[in-house]
């Protein structure tokens, strides 16, 4: 579904109340209420804690619906569910803050060992260090 959103707000906003929030998830204000003690979805909360959805509570709402009618998982499997997707898209997150980070540290080593390199002596040349012993000796018959 899509949801002009006012500025400054995202589909995390809570925006509905509960009669709305039921209405466009196709279920009854009394299973949100359900849904919202076991934990299934949390929606915000007013200062009086009035119940406000967000788009993504409805869409949420919409997925436990799917998932109770047509595969028939319990509801204490779908709260299962949902604790393991929302697990995995933190561990996402991490991944990718720490694929940033790891990118980051790589280019700052190499432009370190690029100003290493830089500074270098052009007159020196490396030279390999090797195990065998050569002894010249100048052929003084001739």
């Amino acid at each position: 579904m899509s949801f002009p959103f006012p500025p400054g707000t995202d589909e995390d906003t809570p925006f509905f109340v509960i009669s709305v929030a039921a209405q466009l998830s196709g279920l009854h204000a009394q299973t949100l209420r359900a849904y919202d003690r076991l934990g299934l979805v949390s929606p915000g909360r007013t200062s009086g804690g009035g119940r406000r959805y967000s788009m993504r509570d409805i869409v949420l709402l919409r997925e436990v619906q799917r998932l109770s009618q047509e595969e028939g998982v319990n509801l204490a499997g779908i709260k299962r569910i949902i604790e393991l997707e929302n697990e995995v898209g933190a561990l996402r997150a991490k991944v990718q803050e720490l694929t940033e980070q790891l990118s980051h540290a790589m280019a700052a080593a190499e432009h370190a060992a690029a100003s290493v390199h830089a500074s270098y002596r052009r007159d020196l040349v490396p030279v390999r260090h090797e195990t065998a012993l050569v002894v010249w000796k100048p052929n003084t018959k001739r």
